[in-house]
């Protein structure tokens, strides 16, 4: 059996559907899709392809609804607006700080731990307070990110790790992701919501994928050998999609009517 994902595109009424096809010993031709627009596609050996692509065009009507409706709630999470004004609440290392907006000559912005100040000369410049959070925010991400990378790569440099590339970018269904043969850890931005002790879990995960490229059992044994109460970690970090993923179908229904 193929372990490698095969691509495939079909030509449907509605459009072209790329999906990906794993083989694999199950009885039926499985579908998943994703939120971040992946269709995933499962079937065994003797499933011929005109028959998963048949399949596919088959139920392309549902697949288009599915992806149309996962790209209006990604679009619905973009758009929630913020208005920078004080009282606002932002989530940041699992605790909700509230914004502070003070009018200020010598503009800038940081936190306390309790409170994020963001100090301007013009309190009602919209579009400036928007532009210094995002830069502040991008900055926060990438210094804790990176602090919390040295301090768990120091637990691989032995096994001959090279240090990755950090990146971040917003992702709608994981955490991490890494990429071993070019060195490249990426964090999903949002990961700077949930408690120190969980962004170290998805950190030692991917790092751990540098050594184990896959999820056998050698790879959690490993993952177990470094941080013995990994499971208790990512279960508290499952609970934070959860909980993310309820607000934002809440939302999405509320916009729906």
């Amino acid at each position: 059996m193929r372990l490698d994902p095969e691509q495939r595109v079909v030509h449907c009424e509605n459009g072209d559907i790329l999906y990906l096809l794993t083989r694999k010993s199950v009885k039926n031709v499985n579908l998943r899709i994703k939120p971040e627009g992946k269709v995933l596609v499962s079937a065994n050996d003797s499933v011929p392809l005109e028959f998963i692509d048949a399949f596919i065009e088959k139920k392309q009507r549902y697949i288009f609804s599915v992806l149309s409706r996962y790209e209006e709630k990604k679009k619905l999470i973009q758009s929630i607006p913020k208005r920078y004004v004080s009282g606002e609440s932002y989530d940041l290392l699992g605790k909700s700080l509230r914004l502070k907006v003070e009018a200020n000559k010598d503009e800038t912005v940081y936190t306390d731990g309790v409170y994020i100040f963001l100090r301007v000369k013009d309190k009602d410049d919209f579009r400036h307070k928007e532009i210094m959070m995002s830069k502040w925010f991008k900055q926060y991400q990438t210094t804790v990110f990176e602090e919390l990378l040295q301090e768990k790569y120091l637990l691989f440099e032995k096994y001959g790790v090279a240090y990755p590339t950090l990146k971040i970018r917003y992702m709608t269904s994981r955490w991490g992701s890494c990429q071993p043969k070019k060195g490249i850890i990426t964090l999903n931005s949002k990961l700077i919501e949930a408690p120190r002790n969980c962004i170290e879990y998805v950190i030692l995960h991917e790092l751990v994928h540098f050594i184990h490229p896959n999820h056998s059992r050698q790879f959690w044994d490993f993952v177990a050998m470094m941080m013995p109460d990994w499971k208790e970690r990512k279960k508290e970090l499952e609970m934070l999609m959860l909980f993310y993923f309820i607000i934002i179908s809440l939302l999405f229904s509320v916009c729906s009517f």
